[in-house]
């Protein structure tokens, strides 16, 4: 059994649900749904009315929302019966929404709120391949999905419930579900927040082992480059699943850097296909490796460097661990961390707590900080045996300021810090240099 994930801009209106209903109807899979495009953010804004006590601001957002879906509905189904069951389980959800414009509205509701969107297209997607003569079911999310009191995902309850609801509707054709909502320990409705619904989807291939996991955009999988910025990218056909965690976490929006976690520690091959062009062959991650070769190039923005100089570091037992917890202290992660003699340098992507850190780091050392600035990074097969990827890498740049390199923290990522102003000649000078000879 495989588990196919579809984004909202699959499922964004009656007729991409058709060309996606079409695509998962050839076996019995599981098949995970987000929300269809714009509605989380519809959502969001109608939280924020309600923050706001502003009922009549929620109402009108909501208003418009659903006339949105009942539009839908009509050109979705073809049957007077199925457009009624469509619209009334629509009503019923925006009915549900209307009732939080009436009391106090916390973080509680708002994730209520938030969840309605992936239930709502969910529900009119199994009812479209019921009036289709398909046997889908429903599995509902919040019957199975569960973090716990730490908001992590709780693996062993969600392979326990989800087997026991894959037995109870052994007879059906295929199986419809909710992405990114789930329940928390204490049984509140909640969500998997980081990587949202491809989180689902690798949770649900882990808990039921499945053959492989399928991640359907509108981009024919992960690029070598940012097609945004740099001309003739092309898909990478295979990656590493360290490999793609660096290109996600640096950059590579079509993933979040955590949510295969559960395929690759399960060992589930992930492949990025793409709904506009579903005969392409997409990216496929794995735990195998393509030797020797590097294969994207991913930019991280608005980043800030940071570099404590101190003339007492050398041989200074303990610097690198108050300057470290200075860091910790502010709940501000580090990126990019060099050393010297007489001086670390670091970077970070949240400048909320930065003069405080810089005025705390100022009792070790002399400190600098460079605003505006991007991490480019390569990814390949980096082990430090492979000789000569360091020299292509750091000749394409050769016309091109670098404040920071760093390498050997991973053998699959070489990461180098630019001024932003430089980033779009920086990534072109990669990929001519890497890719294209």
């Amino acid at each position: 059994m495989k588990v196919l994930k579809f984004g909202g801009t699959s499922v964004g209106s009656a007729q991409r649900m058709k060309d996606v209903a079409k695509l998962i109807t050839s076996s019995r899979n599981i098949v995970v749904l987000s929300a269809m495009s714009g509605t989380t953010n519809s959502l969001v804004e109608i939280s924020d009315y309600l923050y706001k006590k502003n009922p009549d601001g929620a109402s009108e957002i909501i208003n418009k929302l659903a006339i949105k879906y009942y539009e839908h509905a009509e050109e979705l189904y073809s049957t007077a019966e199925y457009k009624q069951r469509a619209k009334e389980l629509i009503a019923h959800h925006f009915d549900y929404i209307r009732t939080f414009t009436k009391d106090l509205f916390t973080l509680f509701e708002e994730k209520v709120v938030l969840a309605q969107g992936e239930l709502i297209s969910t529900g009119m997607m199994n009812l479209y391949l019921n009036e289709s003569g398909v046997n889908s079911v429903l599995l509902p999310a919040l019957d199975y999905m569960r973090t716990d009191k730490n908001a992590e995902p709780d693996p062993a309850y969600i392979k326990e419930k989800l087997k026991n609801l894959l037995q109870e509707h052994s007879d059906a054709d295929l199986y419809i579900t909710q992405g990114y909502i789930c329940r928390n320990a204490y049984g509140e409705i909640d969500n998997l927040q980081r990587g949202g619904s491809d989180y689902t989807a690798s949770l649900i291939g882990a808990a039921i082992h499945a053959e492989e996991i399928q991640i359907w955009t509108d981009i024919d999988g992960m690029h070598n480059n940012d097609p945004r910025f740099v001309e003739k990218t092309s898909p990478v056909r295979h990656l590493h699943f360290e490999e793609a965690a660096e290109l996600a976490y640096f950059g590579a929006k079509i993933l979040h850097p955590t949510c295969i976690l559960p395929a690759k520690l399960n060992n589930i091959p992930v492949r990025l296909l793409n709904t506009m062009q579903p005969d392409a062959p997409g990216t496929l991650i794995s735990n195998s490796t393509e030797k020797g070769k590097i294969k994207a190039v991913a930019a991280k923005d608005n980043i800030t460097a940071i570099k404590i100089k101190s003339g007492r570091m050398l041989l200074a037992t303990g610097f690198l661990r108050k300057v470290f917890e200075i860091f910790e202290n502010y709940q501000t992660p580090i990126d990019m961390v060099t050393t010297s003699e007489v001086g670390v340098s670091c970077t970070i992507d949240n400048r909320k707590r930065l003069d405080e850190i810089v005025d705390d780091l100022k009792k070790y050392g002399t400190v600098t900080v460079d605003d505006d600035m991007v991490i480019v990074c390569v990814v390949g097969d980096l082990e430090w045996d492979n000789v000569g990827f360091e020299a292509s890498i750091v000749n394409a740049l050769k016309d091109i300021p670098v404040r920071m390199i760093s390498y050997g923290g991973s053998n699959y990522n070489v990461s180098l810090l630019i001024k932003s102003g430089d980033k779009k000649r920086a990534l072109q000078a990669l990929s001519d240099h890497l890719f294209q000879n």
